[in-house]
């Protein structure tokens, strides 16, 4: 699953933004079902992983000079939550970049 969010920051705000807000990713899940493990590779590129109702959950997000995509690698038993997961990245990522 992969969505698209355009941007008018530089990559340096919107670094920081995702930095200070990643934890808030969990939030994609409904309330308690999830943890995460983050990390930058390069200054463009954050790699997390959600563990989630036993299974783990791979992503990434990449920042662009006007946009930012982030990538969910959601396993078929987890999608059912697919339409929750993109319509809370679309709102909540939508704020953090606005």
């Amino acid at each position: 699953m992969r969505v698209r969010l355009p941007h008018q920051l530089d990559r340096a705000e919107v670094r920081r933004r995702l930095d200070e807000r990643k934890g808030e990713i969990v939030t994609y899940f409904p309330e308690g079902m999830a943890t995460l493990e983050s990390g930058w590779q390069g200054e463009d590129h954050l790699d997390f992983t959600v563990a989630v109702a036993g299974q783990r959950i791979g992503g990434a997000i990449d920042i662009g000079d006007d946009h930012v995509e982030i990538e969910i690698d959601l396993p078929f038993i987890l999608s059912f939550l697919r339409p929750t997961i993109e319509r809370s990245m679309r709102k909540e990522g939508t704020r953090l970049l606005t």
